[in-house]
């Protein structure tokens, strides 16, 4: 048994090797215990935290996430709404104004009463039996060390603490629209997670989330006629039943009031669970993949649309696999719960059966479960990425790879023409709208890689997330790591496009200008109006059917993308980003040009695509 133990450490201790960047990382484990009381919507728990600090960085104070002290009235979540909410951004169809609320959130904070209300509250904070100093700054709590933590050193913490779940209001509480009794996510307090950029003590204002790789056991004691689902993997499940028990197993009823649930998850930077008398799971097991749940609140006229969500997710997996990488962990749970769909390490909470919204959180286990960039600083690496991944999902259900395409460059162009654009490396909380901030985070964040795709080429790109996933899975990515290995993959050097699309708001606009002869010579002008500079494919079209395709990289790429289908090409010399016009030479007579288009493959994230093809009239 001894040595069984010792070689599991050891395979352990390589996979963290393995697991580590040139950056390092702290390292955290969690032992939970909480006790919910459903009478009042409160329980007590206590943490006992293993911390490591690799850094090599003195600390000499900490800090925890306080989530749920967000949702009271006048906190920073409710004015922040409230705030926002003043801001006209556009008309309906009818003419009615719009205001940049989250409709989700609103005015609603303001109006909680007492037992409605959030909270955590930390009774104590020990770090080697020693009391520490606490200092609360609403959403988070400052521990003001009375002993440094050295580098590369372990402390242990041991954290006593109170909560109330507040009525649902933003992604965790209780009792939401569909009737679900808890959706405890941000629920337990949480370290911030402190990196090469320092502490990340976000305030707990509206967006997005980031933490500490670690381990975590997880023990929950409820009524018992509450079922469970959530983050990780149930260690009792023949003790609780529910549907977890294996199968042929008997489970005997339990004695008292209570179950105790024990989960464990390892690896992950957060823990979510979810509770409801009414819930009824589906069980399916893709070909390779994880056991997945699929757990909802029994209604008998939606059942055939959960059914639906557990037979899509199944059959979708092994492309996913294939495009994406492999999903790593043992489990993954589609949880009924929250107020849209939220994302969480092994398990989502999605509103309803949404077939669209299931795989867009699923594609946030690649993207936020395991990549984990930091999403407050980096948000498009995340709802970008993740919706340009269920994008690519459900174009191969639909056997039609292109046609989501259209809303996100659609949202992308809307935001443009607001003018209320921002770059996109504006920090998720600091945007001046939300709307900015959703259509900057989704819809440019995946306009970003179907766009690198016209940059490099498709097959290449299907190699960077593959090796963006193999290199960088467990490591916090941010921006330059993933252009990095595009780079490498590539072989083209692309600073440039990260600096100008995600640092800038300049746009792309490229038109066709004069057609005439020059020195004897047919030659096409064409025109950047826009300021961010491009690669171009241009698809000249003659009269007798015959197509070529002239390539015009531009000179700060170093390189060239490799072609992408069947028809003729001509690489032309690269396009300096300094000047405002190219001459594309053509070996043909002018007249017997029928069609010249700019992008045919509409990729390219030209603001005003009007100007992108000329047409001859015929004799």
């Amino acid at each position: 048994m001894r040595n069984l133990v010792l070689t599991s450490l050891l395979l352990f201790s390589c996979l963290l090797a393995q697991a580590q960047s040139d950056r390092w990382q702290q390292r955290i484990k969690y032992q939970i215990d909480v006790n919910m009381d459903v009478t009042n919507n409160q329980f007590a728990g206590t943490e006992k935290i293993d911390y490591w600090n690799n850094s090599p960085d003195t600390l000499n104070r900490v800090f925890f996430h306080l989530y749920w002290n967000a949702f009271q009235p006048n906190s920073m979540m409710d004015v922040r709404s409230r705030e926002l909410g003043k801001i006209l951004v556009g008309y309906t169809k009818k003419q009615e104004e719009v205001y940049d609320w989250d409709t989700r959130v609103k005015d609603r904070i303001n109006n909680l009463k007492p037992n409605e209300i959030g909270y955590q509250k930390v009774r104590s904070i020990k770090i080697d039996g020693r009391n520490q100093q606490l200092i609360e700054h609403e959403t988070i709590l400052e521990v003001r060390l009375d002993r440094p933590i050295l580098p590369k050193s372990k402390v242990a913490i041991d954290v006593s603490f109170l909560a109330q779940v507040p009525l649902q209001i933003r992604r965790s509480g209780r009792d939401n629209a569909e009737g679900i009794r808890y959706s405890m996510s941000q629920w337990y307090p949480k370290m911030v997670e402190y990196d090469y950029q320092g502490w990340n003590a976000n305030p707990y204002i509206a967006r997005e989330f980031y933490g500490v790789w670690g381990d975590y056991d997880v023990n929950i004691t409820i009524d018992k006629a509450y079922m469970l689902a959530g983050t990780g993997t149930l260690q009792n499940a023949n003790e609780i039943g529910f549907g977890y028990e294996a199968d042929g197993v008997k489970v005997k009823p339990a004695a008292g009031k209570t179950l105790t649930w024990k989960f464990n998850a390892q690896n992950v930077h957060d823990f979510m669970w979810a509770a409801d008398t009414a819930y009824k799971m589906i069980k399916r097991q893709p070909t390779n993949g994880p056991l997945l749940y699929i757990v909802y609140k029994k209604v008998d006229s939606l059942e055939a649309k959960w059914q639906k969500v557990a037979d899509t997710v199944e059959m979708t997996y092994p492309y996913i696999a294939k495009t994406f990488g492999a999903y790593p962990y043992k489990n993954y749970s589609f949880v009924q719960g929250g107020d849209g769909g939220m994302e969480y390490p092994m398990a989502t909470l999605i509103k309803s059966a949404s077939v669209g919204t299931a795989l867009h959180e699923w594609m946030h286990s690649w993207y936020q479960g395991m990549l984990g960039s930091n999403e407050s600083l980096y948000p498009w690496m995340d709802e970008g990425f993740t919706s340009y991944a269920e994008g690519r999902v459900s174009g191969y259900l639909k056997n039609d790879p292109k046609f989501w395409w259209e809303a996100d460059y659609k949202g992308y162009f809307d935001l443009v023409k607001s003018g209320r654009e921002e770059p996109m490396s504006t920090h998720a909380d600091h945007y001046n709208t939300n709307y900015a901030y959703s259509r900057a985070a989704y819809a440019k964040g995946a306009v970003f890689l179907e766009q690198l795709a016209y940059i490099v080429g498709d097959k290449n790109l299907d190699k960077i997330l593959l090796e963006y996933y193999n290199t960088w899975r467990f490591k916090h990515p941010n921006p330059n790591d993933f252009i990095r290995v595009a780079e490498k993959v590539s072989g083209i050097e692309l600073q440039w496009y990260k600096e100008y699309f995600v640092y800038t708001t300049k746009t792309i606009d490229y038109a066709i200008g004069d057609v005439n002869l020059v020195d004897g010579k047919s030659m096409i002008t064409i025109k950047r109006n826009g300021l961010m500079p491009m690669p171009l494919d241009v698809l000249v079209t003659y009269k007798d059917g015959t197509k070529e395709m002239h390539y015009i990289p531009m000179n700060l790429m170093y390189g060239e993308k490799p072609a992408e289908d069947d028809t003729k090409r001509i690489i032309q010399a690269e396009w300096k980003w300094t000047h405002p016009e190219y001459q594309l030479p053509i070996t043909r007579t002018l007249t017997d040009i029928k069609e010249i288009e700019i992008d045919p493959s509409k990729r390219l994230a030209d603001i005003n695509r009007n100007n992108n093809k000329l047409t001859i009239p015929g004799e």
